[in-house]
Formats: C-alpha cells, sequence, structure tokens
C-alpha cells in the first residue's frame, strides 16, 4: 500500500498513488479503502473511482463463469455466477441462472419451461431457487433432512404467514444441529414473544447480544425495542433504539421508530421526529415505513399538500400498504373539495 506516514503530519494514505486495479480485486483491502476515502479523507470521487473498478472486477467474473458455461455446463459453474450477480445485487439474475441450472431449454421452443430437467435433484441449485418459493424449501428437505438453509427459509415464510408457533419448530431444530449464530437466537427471541412465551424471549436476545458482533449488534437491539414496544416498556423501547443508532449510525429502521413510536406519538416532539423520519427516508429508500409516517406527521399538522406527496411516493414502494391506500384517499377526498 502506498504509505508516507511522515512525521510532520504528511498523509497516511495518498490516493493519488494509489493503483485502484491492484486492490480492486482484494474486495477486504478495497473496502476498507473506500471506508478511509469517504470518512478520513473526504473524498468521494477516488472512492467512487474505486468502487467502480472493484465492480468492474467482479463483473469480468461473469465472462468467465459463461465461457465455462459454453464448454461445459456444471453446478457449480451456475452457482458461483448466481453469487457473482447476487453480490452486484442482482437476485433476479441470479434467481435466472438458477433456473436454467435446473433445466436445458429447447431449442426448438426457446422456453425452459418446456425443457427437460438437467440437474433435478441438486440441493443447491433448489435452494437457490427456493429463496423465491418455499415449496422448493420442502423439496430441499426431501431431499437432504439436514440442510440448514431449508429449514430457515422454511422457519422464515412460517413466521412472516403469522405462525410463530411453527417457525419456532423449524429455528429449534437448527439449534439442536448445532447451528449457534446471532441471527438464530435473534429469531427464536421473536418467535418466542410472538407466540407468547414471554419468559424466554429475554433470554433468547442475551445470548444473541452475547454473540454479536459490531456488524449485526444494531440488529439485535433493534429487534429487542421491538418486544419492548410489545410489551409497553417505552423507555426500554427507547434505550435500544438509541443503541441500535450508536451501534450503526446508518440504521434506517431504529431511526424510523424513534421517530414513530417512541417521540411523536408518545412524547409530542414532532419536529424531531420529523427529523429522524427524513433521516431514515433518505438512508432507506426501499422502506415505505418512513415516507408514510412522514405523510402521516404531515396530514397531522395540516400540510395536505406534503402529505399527498409523500403517501403517494410510499405507494410506490409498496402499492398494497392498507393504510397508505386509506390516508390517499382520505386527501384525495379533502383535496377535491378544496
Amino acid at each position: 500500500m502506498d504509505f508516507i506516514g511522515t512525521d510532520d503530519g504528511g498523509v497516511f494514505i495518498n490516493p493519488d498513488r494509489l493503483d485502484f486495479k491492484r486492490y480492486a480485486t482484494r474486495p477486504p483491502i478495497a473496502k476498507a479503502l473506500i471506508d478511509y476515502l469517504l470518512y478520513h479523507d473526504h473524498n468521494p470521487k477516488k472512492a467512487l473511482e474505486l468502487a467502480a473498478e472493484a465492480t468492474v472486477a467482479v463483473r469480468a467474473n461473469t465472462k468467465q463463469f459463461d465461457s465455462s458455461l459454453r464448454n461445459q455446463p456444471m453446478v457449480v459453474t451456475y452457482l458461483e455466477l448466481a453469487k457473482v450477480y447476487l453480490k452486484l445485487d442482482q437476485p433476479n439474475t441470479a434467481l435466472e441462472h438458477y433456473a436454467k441450472a435446473k433445466y436445458v431449454a429447447d431449442l426448438d421452443v426457446g422456453a425452459l419451461r418446456c425443457g427437460r430437467e438437467k440437474f433435478p435433484e441438486d440441493v443447491h441449485i433448489l435452494i437457490g431457487i427456493a429463496r423465491s418459493c418455499w415449496l422448493h424449501s420442502a423439496q430441499v428437505l426431501a431431499l437432504d433432512p439436514a440442510n440448514i438453509e431449508a429449514i430457515a427459509c422454511l422457519a422464515s415464510n412460517h413466521f412472516y404467514t403469522d405462525h410463530p408457533e411453527v417457525a419456532l419448530r423449524y429455528y429449534r431444530r437448527l439449534l439442536q444441529m448445532d447451528v449457534n449464530t446471532t441471527e438464530l437466537w435473534c429469531n427464536v427471541g421473536l418467535c418466542c414473544f410472538y407466540a407468547s412465551q414471554y419468559d424466554l424471549t429475554l433470554s433468547c436476545f442475551e445470548r444473541a447480544l452475547a454473540l454479536a458482533s459490531d456488524d449485526n449488534m444494531a440488529d439485535v437491539w433493534y429487534n429487542i425495542g421491538q418486544v419492548a414496544v410489545g410489551i409497553g416498556d417505552l423507555g426500554l423501547a427507547y434505550q435500544a433504539f438509541k443503541i441500535a443508532v450508536s451501534v450503526d449510525s446508518n440504521h434506517a429502521e431504529s431511526y424510523n421508530n424513534l421517530g414513530a413510536r417512541v417521540l411523536e406519538l408518545r412524547k409530542g416532539n414532532v419536529d424531531q421526529a420529523r427529523a429522524h423520519f427524513q433521516f431514515a427516508d433518505g438512508l432507506a429508500t426501499f422502506m415505505f415505513e418512513p415516507t408514510y409516517n412522514r405523510a402521516l406527521l404531515a396530514y397531522k399538522i395540516g400540510d395536505f399538500q406534503d402529505a399527498y406527496a409523500k403517501v403517494s411516493k410510499a405507494l410506490q414502494v409498496y402499492p398494497e400498504h392498507a393504510d397508505s391506500l386509506e390516508l390517499k384517499r382520505q386527501l384525495e377526498a379533502f383535496l377535491t373539495m378544496i
């Protein structure tokens, strides 16, 4: 690395002397350099240049995998190619490659669904497809009853379809298989809470905190805050969300809940709530909650035009959100009367 490190206050790393192509091929070093350039040197131009080089280096892998598949289609090549697209944040393209791995296209028809199966019972391919359909996870478990990811997928599906007690059975199965991670204990704690097993909830989160690293500590405290809100302990919720944002200053969900569930609704601190909503909205444009909360806050203080714009934006992210649809209907009725 290109260090100068002089005793008279010289720079530690000189960005102009860095060979970005060299470091772009080493993701951990590239990430550390990007963070250094952004947060220490305040040099977003150089950070963006390095990020672009790193992305190009990743995309170059796709050409090699495509060439390999043209020579000889293999399961491992499809899996690695899908991983590349997942790293590039292109999950739909990754799913397409998982599907291609499962089927051989009929060249006369040109449709994958009309082809014959190439790797019909390959567990790794089915796991990749299972991320979009829980039925494939059940198929994986029929082939490999000890597949950890398939069990986790089924547990997650049952949790989000309002069956936490069923999800808890799957998560406990993972514990019996000696899986011991922060995420697992956090999920067990949430399942215990929503299944009304309150005596086990906090002990699960204590286990999660004991195993947590800086990367997932904020998520654990956020979930503790969610549980605290559920039992009505707003003091604990406030402290949990505050700790979450102190660990990860970009944790949008915690900022949103600080505004919605602790400050705005309970304390009446409208300005602080608005600031939290706005910050969360800027951090996570994929979330509809901060935008909806901003719309609701604008509606309550009488800024109907801004409320209509915000709720329309929230519906672009989640078109079926019932509360947003109802708020938009009320605003349209009111604005039509004016």
